[in-house]
Formats: structure tokens, sequence, C-alpha cells
């Protein structure tokens, strides 16, 4: 990572300090319609539109640097191959509220569902929980202190980082860089 990268991402992370995040939330549903976690993460297929292209399994993908280049834009590319964060409040999947499935914009692996998000008011798309088995995480020390970063179980593409800010009933927030996302409407 170079120096730029590096200050920005410190800047970035003084903008959002822990804590922050979780007395932000915008949107709360009231506790009797939200799901429980084991049936937002067995029924997530009910948000993934008929027919989706979608990866289906996670046999990894494997390759060069030069083909992830010519396969992703510019900045998908820093974020999912080189660990870059995009600036807060940058991502229209930010603002994203329809019913879907967010997919890695690398490998097209479903990783979250609409009925997974909330507004952290961080900034960045933010989800509770995931679907499961789609991530592999690695402790990340580049700001000082130690935080848990997660990359795609499939491609290996950084998304971001989890905090423990989140909303009940997990209490995590998944803090996901939107370019590393592509939004499928339910209903396509």
């Amino acid at each position: 990572m170079n120096r730029r990268r590096l200050l920005q991402t410190f800047a970035a992370s003084l903008l959002v300090p822990a804590g922050f995040a979780g007395a932000q939330f915008v949107r709360k549903p009231a506790a009797s319609q939200v799901p429980s976690i084991e049936a937002l993460q067995r029924d997530w297929k009910k948000l993934l539109a008929p027919n989706a292209p979608v990866a289906h399994d996670l046999t990894p993908i494997v390759k060069t640097d030069a083909e992830w280049r010519r396969a992703l834009d510019a900045k998908a590319y820093d974020v999912l191959r080189h660990e870059a964060t995009e600036r807060p409040f940058s991502s229209p999947l930010n603002d994203e509220h329809r019913p879907g499935a967010f997919v890695c914009a690398g490998c097209a692996l479903p990783l979250f569902t609409s009925a997974m998000k909330f507004d952290s008011g961080t900034g960045w798309p933010s989800y509770f929980t995931t679907i499961p088995g789609v991530f592999k995480t690695k402790s990340d020390h580049l700001m000082i202190v130690e935080r848990t970063e997660y990359h795609c179980a499939k491609c290996g593409g950084h998304h971001g980082h989890v905090f423990d800010d989140g909303p009940a009933p997990t209490g995590l927030r998944y803090c996901n860089n939107g370019v590393a996302l592509r939004f499928i409407p339910a209903d396509v």
C-alpha cells in the first residue's frame, strides 16, 4: 500500500471512530418484524432474482494480477486486489434499499441480502450478518489497533472490516466497500 493510500485510509478512519456508527442507526425495524439470524441466513435465496448471474459454489478463482486488472474497473481493482478503501459516502449502494442480493464484484458470489443491511451512518454499506461461509477473515494491524478484515472465500477479494458496534441481534457491523459489491434486485 502506498503512503498516499495509507494516509487516505487513516483520515477516513478518523471520520468514523469506533462506537460512532453504533449510535447512528437510521433504519430500525420493530423487533417483531426482524426475522432470526438463522432464518435470514437459511432463506437468503428468497431475495435472489430467478436466474441471477451469480456464482453457485466456493470453487476458488485464481487469476494473475494482470487478469484481475483487466476484469475490474480501477476502483474495484484497488479495493478487491490491493485492500484499498473507497471514500465514505461515495458508493450508491450505501443508499440502496430495494429487496435483493449483494454479490462480490470480483466473482459474483452472493454475500449479503437487503434484509441483512442497515444504515450505520458511516458512509459505507453495512450489514449485521452475512450469507454463511462466504468470507474468510484475518487480523489487520494497519491502523495500529487490531481489526478483523474479511475477504471473499471464492476470489480472495478484500471487502472491508467487521466491527462489534452493530445493531442487535448480532452486534456486528460488516463495513463493506461499495465498489467491491454489485447489487442484484430481487425482481430482475
